[in-house]
């Protein structure tokens, strides 16, 4: 007779079951989670700490220039074979009205100044671009003295040109 196939051998229960797994997936959605909400809310919390800067406030428009006209000047040019004159017209632009006020009741010592300095000056030094801009700037540098000693000086920025004939 033939004989029967040997019954397999029952396993135990240990080597039946395979240990159970379980998935990390939660584990690290939920870190994250966390990470971003926390990273979130110290990022606001710093943003809402720190003081305003000048950009966040509200910009001054700016101010309007202040100008004072200057009535014309005619003054002699040094020079040495010919008399040449010089007749000239400017604005001077200055920080503020306050600025305009002091030197208005200040103009005859202004005119002074400047008639003094535009007439040391020579024809050929003033005919070119480069020597009005320099005489410009010496223009600006005498309103800007102190009229009275140790006093403050006066805050001229710039000088315009309106009239400029050298005969």
């Amino acid at each position: 007779m033939a004989k029967a196939p040997p019954k397999p051998e029952p396993k135990s229960e240990a080597s039946t079951e395979a240990p159970a797994v379980k998935s990390k997936k939660p584990l690290f959605l939920i870190l994250g989670i966390a990470v971003l909400v926390l990273g979130g809310g110290g990022a606001g919390a710093w943003y809402f700490t720190q003081p305003k800067s000048a950009q966040h406030a509200k910009a001054e428009p700016p101010k309007p220039p202040v100008f004072i006209n200057m009535d014309a000047f005619t003054v002699n040019l040094q020079s040495e074979d010919s008399d040449k004159f010089l007749q000239t017209a400017f604005t001077l632009q200055v920080k503020d009205d306050a600025q305009v006020e002091i030197i208005k009741s200040h103009l005859p010592q202004v005119r002074s100044r400047l008639l003094l300095l535009l007439s040391s000056q020579k024809a050929a030094d003033i005919l070119t671009p480069e020597g009005k801009n320099k005489l410009a700037q010496e223009i600006v540098a005498q309103v800007n003295k102190p009229f009275e000693p140790k006093g403050t000086p006066q805050t001229v920025t710039g000088v315009f040109f309106t009239s400029f004939v050298i005969q």
